[in-house]
């Protein structure tokens, strides 16, 4: 099972994760959050499908929201009862994933 990360790993996570130039993640109510902004609503969900076919490998979906051009992540192992280095791993093939398209 994976485990919950505390305060200081979380910290360490998002400090590696936003100097890669994946910048944007933050934590949210206890989750990492991104909002990912693209050109327009086909660039938006050809993002999502990208992510959703990552995820499916991972076996690590993502809470996300999706209107028009903009697609807000929310990222938590459920199991873990919180963030755990699953989240970051997702986050960052997000990340890549949105490549030049999102902001």
């Amino acid at each position: 099972m994976t485990r919950k990360l505390d305060p200081a790993a979380i910290a360490a996570g998002l400090e590696r994760l936003n100097s890669k130039g994946e910048s944007g993640w933050s934590v949210v109510e206890g989750k990492l959050r991104r909002t990912f902004e693209f050109d327009d609503f086909a660039a938006a969900f050809g993002f999502m499908t990208r992510c959703a076919l990552i995820a499916e490998r991972m076996n690590h979906h993502p809470e996300w929201f999706n209107v028009y051009r903009t697609v807000r992540v929310d990222l938590t192992t459920h199991d873990a009862g919180g963030i755990s280095s699953r989240d970051f791993e997702l986050a960052a093939a997000m990340s890549r994933a949105a490549g030049a398209g999102g902001t």
